[in-house]
């Protein structure tokens, strides 16, 4: 795929632009958005992502428009799982709803500065080292496994925030203010610096994102190896993601069957990439060095198709569950009713022994 460096700058450009606009039109101003707001504003944004993919495919082809459709589609069902990290975070840092935004935004523009290196790294990788095709595929079918028994855990197992090494060492080399400081980051007092919880909130989305990226990274390299399209997918599904969280916001416990559709997402392209691995293969231990065409490798047709219907198959299923515990919870008051009731109106007369030791017997 050739990419002319017009293309580069576009794309760097949109996604300035796009920043920017959160930041004048909905940072600058601390406010908790309307579930209106985040609704249109995350329909813009997919529109926007839908729009730059149809333009790769008229400029470049189906084949690598149907790769970035399915990088995209790809990488946010994952950022959907990344938000419930991003909502135990804040509700431990309990940062006020108005500055949530902030929050949000600025950790999403250290993810897409993280992940841009990540991919740079992945990218050169894969053109100097085909055998990290295995150690890809084998990584994802690992977090696949780890999905799924994700999915059969209590929901009070996985709720709990523990700051990660690099939010604790900031903790202990910089000193932190008791509580929030209207919306700073820094605070001046006494002569010292402080920083705010805020900024600590900030630095632990943000350094999250490291490890959502070794998951999600590979899972698009499984579908594209065209660093220009793995990144655009992982920005625009990132760029997002502030609008989605107030907009899903206390209805991710809704997804309950996300996880099993994560698993066999991963674990799809896990395999997709080992028999990618196979096709490319020269390890000498592995078929004489020679390549292994004998399984064929899914198109991007075939696995556009698999993410679209895993995903639309989990969001069917989650709705169903949660309707039938609905009609659960919502008979539970009229049985236990009509058990409690039961006692006193029952017809039955005392136990036998104690009729004999009243009547003397």
């Amino acid at each position: 795929m050739e990419v002319h460096a017009l293309g580069w700058i576009g794309l760097i450009a949109l996604i300035v632009v796009m920043i920017t606009v959160d930041i004048v039109g909905h940072v600058r101003t601390p406010h908790a958005p309307s579930l209106k707001e985040a609704a249109w504003w995350s329909v813009a944004y997919v529109a926007m992502a839908l729009v730059f993919g149809l333009i790769v495919w008229g400029v470049w082809g189906s084949t690598y428009g149907g790769e970035y459709f399915a990088g995209y589609v790809t990488e946010k069902s994952l950022s959907v799982d990344n938000l419930f990290v991003f909502v135990i975070i804040i509700a431990a840092f309990k940062i006020p709803r108005k500055y949530q935004q902030e929050v949000l935004l600025a950790g999403i523009i250290i993810a897409i500065v993280l992940r841009a290196v990540f991919i740079a790294l992945g990218a050169a990788a894969i053109e100097n080292f085909t055998w990290i095709f295995y150690i890809f595929g084998a990584f994802l079918i690992y977090t696949a496994i780890a999905q799924a028994r994700q999915g059969v855990e209590k929901p009070d197992e996985t709720e709990e925030y523990h700051e990660n090494g690099f939010v604790r060492l900031v903790r202990r080399v910089v000193p932190v203010t008791e509580g929030f400081v209207g919306g700073k980051l820094i605070h001046r007092h006494s002569g010292k610096t402080f920083i705010t919880p805020m900024l600590l909130a900030i630095i632990a989305i943000g350094s999250a994102d490291i490890l959502f990226a070794v998951d999600s990274i590979p899972a698009i390299f499984g579908l594209t190896q065209e660093p220009y399209l793995v990144f655009a997918a992982n920005a625009f599904s990132l760029l997002g993601l502030r609008q989605l969280y107030f907009l899903v916001d206390g209805l991710l416990d809704k997804l309950v069957y996300l996880h099993y559709g994560l698993a066999a997402i991963l674990g799809f392209i896990g395999l997709k990439l080992v028999v990618h691995a196979l096709h490319e293969n020269e390890l000498g231990f592995i078929n004489g060095g020679e390549p292994w065409l004998a399984i064929p490798e899914p198109g991007i047709a075939v696995s556009l198709a698999w993410i679209v219907g895993v995903l639309a198959i989990t969001v069917i299923a989650s709705l169903a569950r949660n309707k039938k515990d609905a009609r659960l919870a919502a008979a539970e008051p009229a049985i236990r009713d009509r058990g409690e009731g039961d006692g006193p109106s029952s017809p039955s007369g005392p136990p036998v022994d104690a009729e004999r030791h009243t009547s003397g017997e």
